[in-house]
């Protein structure tokens, strides 16, 4: 019953929204990057999904958003977070349904094995960049189990090197990881009612997802670095598979232990030349505006979700 009523739900809002994302996307209007924001904070609380957020989300755009993949609810929970667009494989496009769903989002689709098209794929996502967009990249190429997170291929981090106005490209870090059942500690058991990877079909796990109770998902921001302060692009890619599955294995044990020091990126005055253990910060600080529903670590649960958790 409650798998049912989930489906309806998410078919309706979809068939609602996707007709004016379109017509606002033929437009060319700014909301085009509103409407999907909107459009997938209320999915995920149609799906059954509390957000907890972590650290602070960078500046908007131009922002290349690195983080770990193992389910597509992931974009979901990042979709509701960021106003932005995913970088995806090739064949994410051909998907029925979902294939039209990620064109509205202005996806930009990549085929990875293609070596030949490598340099048209790299100039396309620093044209997306330099017209201010934030870019959401998962660059470990493949889903994971959800209980670790898997090599980062370092291939498009070349367009980090991309500078607008003088300033090199923010880079930010993200861990997303699935933690908790109906208020109960995932575990390896049951991280795959959220994670989706290997040979599983998609239909009987998105139809698993729906029926399942109320699933937690962490997301920590960890603090954004540019290219600037990092030797090479392979460095930058290193710092930010340490930084991303430090906080995945924070949140998959439930310790709130800090990033060891030698891992920590620390501050460099303005001006200062690359370095490999530094990274430029942005100025300021940056607010985040929650989905319904979604809170901070450090926020007290509310009714409902305490309702939730101990249903």
């Amino acid at each position: 019953m409650l798998g049912a009523l989930r489906l309806i739900a998410y078919v309706g809002w979809t068939l609602l929204l996707a007709p004016v994302q379109a017509l606002v996307m033929a437009l060319k209007l700014p909301m085009r990057f509103v409407i999907p924001h909107f459009y997938h904070a209320v999915c995920a609380r149609i799906v059954g999904i509390d957000i907890v957020v972590r650290g602070e989300p960078a500046e908007p755009g131009p922002v290349l958003v690195v983080s770990n993949h193992s389910s597509y609810l992931d974009i979901t929970v990042l979709g509701s977070l960021i106003r932005g667009s995913f970088v995806a494989k090739s064949e994410v496009a051909g998907w029925p349904g979902f294939g039209f769903l990620a064109k509205l989002q202005q996806t930009v689709f990549i085929e990875r094995k293609a070596r030949s098209t490598a340099a048209r794929q790299r100039d396309d996502l620093k044209a997306r960049l330099e017209g201010g967009d934030t870019l959401i990249l998962f660059p470990e190429g493949t889903s994971s189990d959800g209980n670790r997170t898997l090599p980062f291929k370092t291939a498009l981090f070349a367009v980090a090197g991309t500078r607008i106005d003088g300033r090199p490209v923010t880079v930010q870090p993200v861990s997303v990881t699935a933690t908790r059942l109906d208020g109960l500690p995932m575990g390896f058991a049951f991280r795959p009612f959220y994670a989706w990877y290997g040979d599983m079909d998609l239909a009987p796990h998105l139809w698993q997802a729906f029926c399942a109770g109320w699933i937690e998902v962490v997301v920590d921001f960890h603090e954004p670095v540019t290219l600037d302060a990092f030797s090479s692009r392979k460095a930058l890619a290193e710092h930010c598979q340490r930084a991303v599955a430090h906080g995945v294995e924070r949140a998959v044990r439930g310790r709130d232990n800090p990033l060891p020091p030698r891992e920590r990126v620390e501050p460099k005055a303005p001006g200062e030349g690359p370095s490999a253990e530094g990274a430029l910060i942005l100025d300021g600080t940056p607010t985040l505006t929650l989905p319904p529903g979604s809170r901070r670590i450090s926020d007290p649960p509310d009714a409902d979700s305490a309702g939730s958790a101990s249903a």
